[in-house]
């Protein structure tokens, strides 16, 4: 793990507590074991994860997976997702082809990434 993630996880675990990097992944994953969602979910909580890709900071994160059972409250699959395997597993999850619109490297971190699925999530409802 370089220094750079190793000073960016902290503030994740400090909003998220229990997130950490999945070691050994390849690409290397970031797990977020419990992700709060608002009304409008099958699942007040899902986790998630998101690969870092390589040339970060400089290369901004992009999609990220869910609980594969996640669905829209009226049990649709939202816009732009799908069921696959997460990388590096054998679990079946959902994948969100999600993207974010700007990043700015040296000021947007994990953390930031992680807000944006947030607000994602809140904007489908």
């Amino acid at each position: 793990m370089t220094s750079t993630l190793a000073v960016e996880v902290e503030p994740l675990i400090a909003e998220h507590p229990g997130s950490h990097l999945v070691e050994g992944t390849d690409p290397l994953l970031v797990e977020i074991p419990r992700l709060e969602l608002p009304s409008g979910w099958s699942a007040p909580t899902t986790p998630i994860w998101f690969a870092i890709p390589s040339g970060y900071p400089a290369a901004q994160p992009d999609c990220f997976w869910a609980d594969g059972g996640l669905r829209l409250a009226g049990g649709a699959l939202p816009q732009n997702s799908g069921v696959q395997t997460l990388p590096a597993s054998d679990r079946s999850v959902l994948w969100f082809s999600w993207h974010l619109g700007l990043w700015r490297p040296g000021r947007d971190q994990l953390i930031s990434y992680v807000r944006f699925i947030t607000q994602r999530f809140i904007d489908v409802r």
